[in-house]
């Protein structure tokens, strides 16, 4: 059961991270795990910055077994630019952002009740402004700061993740400020399924996620319960 839990383990939509959906959680990918991967956003997903629909694509990667490292590209449209004008248009040009996670504790670590720890931050900082910390402005469009537990039970032979966080950040039109919970089920009958249920400080989500092929996920989030996000996500752990 845990080697299944493991397998199916996911990364967050919007950032490119492992987590829920768009809300933390504290577990990590095993070490040295590579993940490539890209997703259909749903404008209802993003900062105002995006009235229309977008795209993102990442890389992440797991150098140590407590350290995990994103790099996160979300695209624009140059009509958003004021390129339109110039010739351009559709997506020609996109944010980029670094996201880290470093684990505290791990789960059961010094009893058997201890939750593992994570703590973590995306975009962390702005290229613009004099390069703000958690900015407020400008920029810096998914800052967020964050401390997450998590700790998994068994119910029969079913297992249950219960997943808690507090977040923060100073953006004025995207607040993701204040507790986040999840919950995500991996059912014995269908192990490369994982189910997922959430808010995230801002709004409810349901999704799921779903192995194919032993490296390949695909990844689908209704938030509030009817806008669509979806991606996929291609994972290898290097020898």
């Amino acid at each position: 059961m845990l080697l299944c839990s493991t397998l199916v383990l996911s990364a967050q939509l919007t950032y490119g991270t492992t987590g829920l959906l768009h809300a933390p959680s504290a577990e990590m990918q095993k070490d040295k795990t590579v993940m490539l991967g890209a997703n259909f956003m749903n404008r209802e997903i993003t900062p105002p910055t995006w009235y229309y629909h977008t795209y993102n694509y990442y890389l992440n990667v797991t150098i140590l077994p407590w350290l995990e490292v994103a790099y996160t590209c979300t695209l624009f449209k140059a009509e958003a630019l004021g390129l339109k004008p110039y010739g351009y248009s559709g997506f020609t040009n996109q944010d980029r952002y670094f996201s880290i996670r470093l684990r505290a504790l791990k789960e059961g670590q010094f009893w058997k009740y201890m939750p593992a720890v994570v703590l973590g931050t995306s975009d962390p900082f702005t290229s613009s402004g004099g390069g703000e910390i958690s900015t407020t402005e400008g920029n810096g469009y998914y800052s967020r700061f964050y401390i997450a537990a998590t700790k998994h039970f068994n119910i029969g032979k079913e297992e249950i993740g219960v997943h808690l966080s507090y977040l923060y950040n100073r953006r004025k039109e995207y607040k993701l400020n204040g507790i986040a919970v999840g919950i995500s089920y991996n059912p014995t009958f269908t192990p490369n399924l994982r189910m997922i249920a959430e808010y995230d400080s801002k709004d409810f989500a349901l999704g799921a996620t779903y192995l194919l092929f032993n490296h390949l996920h695909a990844q689908v989030e209704l938030q509030r319960m009817k806008y669509f996000t979806g991606g996929l996500m291609f994972r290898i752990t290097l020898k």
